[in-house]
Parts: structure tokens; C-alpha cells; sequence
């Protein structure tokens, strides 16, 4: 422990943001640079608990106490060595992850809790620049070949672990570039997208291969794949977007959230979007129905289009500044919490349930019907009296999730046996059909990307017992 009273010495510190009005007319990252020194008494806070619940809170299990500690004495090799030696994409998950591991630190049980995020993104950064990160081929080569179906955080860390324990791998993607959900449906000014190139190219030099534009069950079929490879890991995702069961989302300008997101990603990495299918919010009313990231998303997205009017749609009550008694520290917070996209200008609203949407006589939606919920209990609501009425609405973006994955193509060459959410069901990460296995979202349902990347590692352990013992 390099500081016993850095936690009372110092208050908890972020990096400062660009002003929201200049921000949203580009999509570079938010954040303004900070100071190393800073980082170091960041790092200095953590307590070096006897029992650090941190742990627990990620998925990953990163050492966090251990590389923080490295951090404060200015060892950034020893710090990357550390947290590398469980996450193999820190320059992401520094990024995006929500911080479990902070709402679990012990720290946070009567003070702001120690900057985790922060400082692995720092310390990922750092070992960039030092040069730390290069690439790393195996020694030997084992001589079993294992496809990746999916280039998806759980796909890629999948490849990265199998392809260190010597085995061939070649992940399939049916899209033009690999990232999945990193690349396509989260917006540059949470992550840019040289993080992925930069870490693809590594991959690539470490003997990793990529295969585009091949969607299997569809260009090859899951049968062939598995019948030309020794192991199967399919890493789809859950792509299939829950509908919104309610008259009028056939209109023009209802959207589904992820399409509107990939389509502007696209185009901030120089792509031409044919006019037919683009999707622009600039002079339009803006609704965004579910208050998940993906919803925040869309808000930042649709500031960025310079929206006319941007409103947030929510069907349950707002959520409590503070932890109820039955939320209590190191559980995730189910409280009132608000991203760098509201900062930048929305409206949000809890307590609507959506009726119908409106259209006019070409079928372009003009409007949303909706009526105000007054909550009995976390279960238990009425319709509040009186209180239906139209919001304006130019463009719609539904986002409350996904129902499963969309793995209706690899039905046809094998049964699969699914849990009740439709999603692949597992036995040591693999499914009913022998020598192919699942992990991420597929298996999961929609979750964190620190989990996609866990359960990649976990996967990528289980496929390498099941080769070995095929010798």
C-alpha cells in the first residue's frame, strides 16, 4: 500500500469534460486530458482493503489494489503487467464499463468511491505509449484450428486467449470491419474507434485471423464450420431488438436504436450512406423510447444531428437519489444517474406508457400517444386520469433491448437446446453439440462488455481443456 491516508488526503478527481456545447459538433472522445501526477493521487485513495470487494464487483477479477498501488509509485510497467494478466482490453473497459468494481469499492460506503475506471484506462494508455504493448505470437503451434463465429468483445478476447495457448484461430465476421457491438453501436465519443484498430493490428501480428463479410448459416453453414475446424465458438451477440408491442411502429421514422447507431458510426468513419437509408435527426423531434445506455446513446447521437427537440422516454418511475434499504452497498446502485449525453440536452420523463404512434397520410409518424403512470409499488401501477396526450415526434428509437440471439440460420443444421430467453444453454461453456461452444451475449442475454470479455476468457479456457483432451 504506497499512501495509508491517500483515501483522507484526497477527494476523488476525474478528468474535466469539453464544454457540451462545442463537444457535439464533432465525435471525438469527451474527456480533457489529466495530469499523471493527478492519476498517481487518484491511485493513492485506494485503501488496500483486507477483503477488496472490488474484486467482486468485476467480472474480470482485476487485482485492483495491486496495480492502483502501482500506479501511485509511478511503476506503470508493473501496473500494466498487472492488470493485463486479467483483461485483455483495459483501453476499452477503461472506457465504457460502468465501473461495477466503484460501486463496490469499500470506499464508497460513506465516500466517493477510488477512480478504477479512470485508472485503467490511464494505465492502458500508458503502456501504449511506454511501447509495453506489442505483440506476442506463441512459441509453439498445437495444431488445432478453432473458429470464432462474431469479432465482438467476447469474440475477440476468445481469439486473443486461444490463440496465446498455440492453438490456429480465425474469426469469422459478417460485417467489413471487426469490433461487433464495440465498433457499430457505440458511439465514437465514448470510444474511438483507433482503440480497435490498434489492438486489431496486434492480433493480427500475433497470428490471430480475420475472415469478412461471411455470415455463417447464411455464406457458409454452421455444419461445413464445424466439420473444417477442431472447435466452434459462436459469439453472435443478442442482436434481435425487443419490439415495442403497440400500433404504428411500421411508420416512417421508427427506428430501431442499434440501426440508427450503426448507420451514424458508418458515417463517422468516412462511409457513404445511400439517402434512402440514412437516418438523420437535425430539425426533428426526437423521441427515444427506454432509458438504458443505449437510449442515452441515441440522445448524444441526436445532439450531434442537432435535433429540434430530444425527449427520453421511461415506463417506470424515476429512480431515487439515494440507495433503498433493500439495495445496500456492494450491489449495483438502482439510483438516479445521468450520462455526458444529458448534459448535453434532453428531456427526460418517467412514468409513460406508449399507446400508438401517430402518422399522417404518407405514412410519416407525426406523433406518439402516450398516458402517465402513477407506481403503487416496484409491480404495481394505474393509469393516472386524464393524462393521455400526443407527443410531437419527427423521429422515433426504440431501445429496450434484445430478446435473444439471432441464431434462427443455425437451426437448420442443428437442434440447439436454449434456456428460457432463447439463448444458447451451456456445460462448461459449451452447448449440446459437441465441439461447439458459446459465450457473450449469446449465451448471457445483453450485458456489460466487461462481462462479454469475461465470459470470452472463460470460454476460450473451457475450448482448451476439450482440445487437449483430444490428443
Amino acid at each position: 500500500m504506497g499512501k495509508a491516508d491517500g483515501f483522507l488526503l484526497y477527494d476523488r478527481e476525474l478528468p474535466l469534460v469539453r464544454d457540451p456545447k462545442e463537444r457535439i459538433k464533432d465525435s471525438k472522445e469527451i474527456y480533457q486530458d489529466f495530469p499523471e501526477d493527478k492519476t498517481q493521487e487518484q491511485a493513492a485513495r485506494c485503501m488496500d482493503c483486507g477483503v477488496p470487494f472490488c474484486h467482486q464487483g468485476c467480472p474480470l477479477g482485476n487485482l485492483i489494489p495491486d496495480f492502483n498501488d502501482a500506479v501511485y509509485e509511478g511503476e506503470w510497467e508493473r501496473a500494466a503487467k498487472v492488470l493485463f494478466s486479467t483483461n485483455n482490453f483495459p483501453e476499452f473497459t477503461g472506457r465504457i464499463c460502468p465501473a461495477p468494481c466503484e460501486s463496490s469499492c469499500v470506499l464508497s460506503i460513506n465516500k466517493p468511491a477510488v477512480t478504477i475506471e479512470h485508472i485503467e484506462k490511464s494505465i492502458a494508455e500508458k503502456a501504449f505509449e511506454l511501447g509495453l504493448v506489442k505483440p506476442q505470437p506463441p512459441k509453439s503451434r498445437s495444431g488445432f484450428a478453432v473458429a470464432v463465429v462474431g469479432s465482438g468483445p467476447a469474440g475477440l478476447a476468445a481469439a486473443a486467449q486461444l490463440n496465446q495457448a498455440g492453438h490456429r484461430v480465425v474469426v469469422f465476421e459478417r460485417d467489413d470491419k471487426a469490433g461487433g457491438l464495440l465498433r457499430y453501436g457505440i458511439p465514437d465519443f465514448k470510444l474511438e474507434k483507433y482503440t480497435i484498430d490498434r489492438r486489431l493490428a496486434i492480433m493480427e501480428e500475433e497470428g490471430v485471423e480475420f475472415r469478412y463479410g461471411i455470415e455463417i448459416g447464411k455464406d457458409v453453414s454452421l455444419e461445413q464450420l464445424n466439420a473444417d475446424y477442431d472447435a466452434v465458438l459462436l459469439c453472435i451477440g443478442s442482436t434481435k431488438p425487443r419490439a415495442l408491442s403497440i400500433p404504428g411502429t411500421e411508420f416512417k421514422g421508427v427506428h430501431f436504436a442499434m440501426e440508427y447507431l450503426a448507420l451514424q458510426n458508418r458515417k463517422v468513419a468516412g462511409e457513404s450512406i445511400p439517402a434512402d437509408v440514412d437516418i438523420d435527426a437535425r430539425d426533428k423531434h426526437v423521441l427515444v423510447i427506454g432509458g438504458g445506455d443505449t437510449g442515452s446513446d441515441c440522445v448524444g447521437t441526436a445532439n450531434r444531428q442537432f435535433a429540434k427537440s430530444i425527449t427520453q422516454l421511461q415506463y417506470r418511475p424515476m429512480p431515487s437519489l439515494e440507495r433503498s434499504l433493500d439495495n445496500p452497498w456492494p450491489e449495483w446502485p438502482m439510483t438516479y444517474s445521468s450520462s455526458s449525453s444529458h448534459e448535453e440536452g434532453c428531456e427526460r420523463s418517467w412514468g409513460w406508457l406508449t399507446k400508438e404512434f401517430i402518422a399522417d397520410e404518407s405514412g410519416k409518424v407525426t406523433g406518439l400517444k402516450v398516458v402517465e403512470l402513477e407506481w403503487k409499488s416496484p409491480k404495481e401501477y394505474s393509469i393516472k386520469a386524464e393524462s393521455e396526450k400526443i407527443l410531437p415526434c419527427d423521429l422515433a428509437f426504440i431501445a429496450i433491448g434484445y430478446e435473444r440471439p439471432a441464431h434462427d440460420a443455425f437451426m437448420s443444421d442443428y437442434t440447439f437446446e436454449l434456456d428460457k430467453r432463447g439463448n444458447f444453454a451451456l456445460n462448461d461453456w459449451q452447448t449440446n453439440i459437441d465441439g461447439i461452444f458459446s459465450a457473450g451475449d449469446a449465451f448471457r442475454g445483453q450485458s456489460l462488455v466487461v462481462w462479454a470479455i469475461a465470459d470470452g476468457r472463460n470460454a476460450a479456457a473451457a475450448i482448451d481443456k476439450y482440445l487437449l483432451s483430444q490428443e
